[in-house]
């Protein structure tokens, strides 16, 4: 990719690009980092033959539905695979859920930026093993239809099922060329909604909010606000569960503190 200076960019064609995003989709690009959101934009429209940011809102995404879609998709970070980073979901299963059930006998759980799905139905069995099943509710919602649609379908080839045992794939997924479905007693715990993290209003009452590899593209004054809702969002004594990169340096500020790394527990409402 040509680097800014050769491209056809300049300050006030992405200045632009971005008001006419925000009225179009709703999404405000200013709270996303400059630079990098620049360089996949770029990379995006360079690949589709677009000349600069102008031209690729005009001709691109006010007049073809399938670049709109693609561009929509991009602005989700797809998580791959289920029970990623497989300690910390072993922390949420030994640890945060049973001090979370003693509070409460259903558990109201938030994954929010919930991408294709893995995230939300990999809790889902966590809590079935643990618990047996229909004693919680899973809201999942990602800011993509598409991808919404995606995660409901519940269709994943066997990379994103690589750190399951043979006995929970058996117990949760039924094989289907190319790959693997959920099963409905999955599913049906999970309900998929379209939400904005930086626009749309959230709901209260949560014990849980996961929320992992999708903060680290936001500005800092987003982030902030963002945790702020956060803590609005959850029970005092909820936790919110963060990514590998996006430690919370000053949880006090928030209303939180940690509880284990990348857990933060609510200990006063703001």
């Amino acid at each position: 990719m040509k680097n800014l200076e050769d491209s056809g960019y300049s300050q006030n064609d992405y200045h632009q690009f971005i008001k006419e995003v925000k009225k179009k989709t709703g999404i405000d690009l200013a709270l996303y980092k400059e630079a990098q959101m620049k360089r996949r934009l770029m990379s995006f429209y360079e690949k589709r033959g677009f000349a600069s940011f102008q031209d690729f809102f005009q001709n691109g995404l006010n007049k073809n539905e399938d670049i709109l879609a693609e561009f929509l998709e991009r602005m989700t970070i797809n998580v791959s695979e289920f029970y990623r980073n497989p300690k910390r979901w072993d922390v949420l299963s030994e640890q945060i859920i049973p001090r979370l059930k003693q509070n409460s006998n259903h558990l109201k759980i938030w994954s929010a930026a919930c991408s294709t799905g893995e995230e939300p139905y990999t809790l889902s069995m966590i809590l079935m093993e643990k618990f047996g099943e229909n004693r919680h509710t899973i809201l999942a919602t990602d800011i993509d239809e598409v991808i919404l649609n995606r995660a409901r379908s519940g269709l994943y080839s066997d990379r994103a099922l690589k750190e399951l045992s043979s006995e929970v794939i058996n117990r949760y997924f039924i094989r289907e060329d190319p790959g693997y479905r959920v099963r409905d007693k999955v599913k049906n715990t999970v309900t998929y909604r379209k939400h904005n993290l930086l626009a749309d209003t959230y709901d209260t009452g949560f014990d849980l909010i996961i929320c992992r590899n999708v903060l680290i593209y936001f500005t800092e004054e987003a982030k902030q606000e963002i945790y702020l809702k956060f803590n609005r969002a959850l029970k005092v004594g909820g936790i919110l569960f963060v990514g590998s990169t996006e430690q919370i340096f000053n949880p006090a500020r928030y209303g939180f503190e940690a509880e284990d790394t990348f857990f933060y527990k609510k200990v006063n409402s703001l």
